[in-house]
């Protein structure tokens, strides 16, 4: 029978009211919290910065590839690049990349009887993967495309159709801005509305056929703005990204989202700092809620750390009794701090009911994204900080002596 273990679980399961078990469960109540709030901050943090991500990429791909001089200026209009079977064959290359799309961009001005409002049109082409996009339409559908002519419909987001108070099947004069000619305009029909929350996407961008910009600039059917390129695995991006330039032809150049909109990823790694700041304040608790609970404990069972070592109890054996203590509070706060917060998660999961305001966020609700390694870690992390905090009552019992303990009131 293992002694030490024996007057630990007495100890700690005691029934009687001392105001050492209050301070257990106080310590216990901590460590659930803390190892609570980490799970959680780590499944929202994660959830965050995944959604947004992906929102961002579904936009407009992992790499963009479009002439150099118009990358290195940062213009939003493209100059035009030639179709080249090196790009279009890239997803038989690089098992990487899932699809490659041709794209343009062009200013235009939207107006109705009451107001105008600008935008980027984005032109794409029959085979661009609108899977990529579902998640944003908020009523209607997507252009429809045909092969003699270019499309007459376009997708607008819901600010922009609040903005002109438009509905699907509405008809909208759209201005195409012109570098030395007037404006040209089009009657376009609104096929579909979509809702990103992205600010900077909602406000500007405008879907439609890219024939019609093809048309309004003099570009050959063989002329597109850029292309977009879609990977399987994004952490691979900038690998990719190195790995397609020996296929560009001259005057080409690819760069990743992550470069071309640095802020939105500027914003979304700060999220990262935040993260250590919570989980460094949380472990803290942990830590100090647990050393006050011990140095309560050694105090109070003064006498008795006495009374076992007069009847030759060893330092070892008196120490383990608080090493199994202590790791009987940790272990303890450890389920129920996993239970509480994984169950927290896969409520917000479910049934989404800690909301967030949009237009700050980027998305209307708590996103969730549980990672088992970054659960683990806390865990882990956790159990070896407060396991080295159970080291300080060794340091006290050795000093302990048993004429004195005994005394000790």
């Amino acid at each position: 029978m293992n002694i030490a273990a024996f007057i630990a679980r007495r100890i700690a399961f005691n029934q009687q009211k001392s105001f050492s078990r209050f301070v257990i469960r106080l310590s216990i109540a901590a460590t659930v919290i803390s190892v609570t709030v980490m799970i959680l901050t780590l499944t929202f943090a994660s959830g965050f910065q995944q959604v947004i991500s992906h929102k961002v990429f579904s936009f407009w791909g992992h790499i963009r590839i479009q002439s150099y001089y118009a990358a290195r200026v940062s213009i939003a209009e493209e100059a035009p690049i030639h179709r080249s079977d090196s790009i279009t064959d890239l997803p038989t290359i690089n098992p990487t990349i899932r699809k490659v799309q041709a794209f343009a961009t062009k200013n235009a001005i939207l107006k109705t009887a009451e107001t105008i409002e600008g935008v980027l049109f984005k032109g794409v082409e029959e085979d661009y993967d609108f899977n990529n996009l579902k998640q944003f339409l908020q009523q209607g559908r997507w252009i429809n495309f045909n092969d003699s002519s270019y499309s007459n419909e376009i997708n607008l987001s819901e600010y922009t159709a609040n903005q002109l108070k438009l509905k699907v099947n509405d008809q909208v004069l759209i201005y195409f801005i012109q570098p030395d000619a007037p404006p040209r305009p089009r009657k376009l029909t609104v096929a579909g509305i979509f809702k990103t929350g992205i600010e900077e996407y909602d406000k500007l961008i405008a879907i439609g056929d890219l024939k019609l910009i093809q048309r309004l600039n003099d570009w050959a059917p063989n002329q597109v703005g850029g292309y977009e390129i879609f990977l399987h695995d994004l952490d691979r991006m900038y690998e990719v990204n190195s790995d397609i330039v020996p296929y560009l032809p001259i005057g080409l150049q690819s760069n990743t989202i992550k470069d071309i909109y640095p802020n939105i990823f500027d914003w979304l790694n700060l999220q990262n700092r935040t993260i250590w700041i919570v989980l460094a304040i949380m472990i803290v608790i942990a830590t100090l809620n647990l050393i006050t609970c011990l140095l309560i404990l050694v105090l109070e069972r003064i006498r008795m750390i006495g009374i076992l070592k007069s009847l030759g109890a060893r330092n070892s054996t008196v120490q383990s009794i608080f090493l199994y203590h202590g790791s009987i509070i940790t272990l303890f706060g450890l389920v129920l701090g996993n239970f509480i917060g994984l169950a927290v998660a896969w409520l917000q999961q479910k049934y989404g009911f800690i909301s967030l305001p949009e237009d700050a966020y980027y998305i209307p609700q708590v996103a969730v994204d549980i990672v088992w390694w970054q659960i683990v870690l806390v865990n882990i992390g956790t159990f070896i900080v407060c396991f080295t905090v159970l080291l300080i009552p060794i340091i006290i019992v050795k000093k302990v002596q048993p004429v004195k303990a005994i005394q000790f009131r």
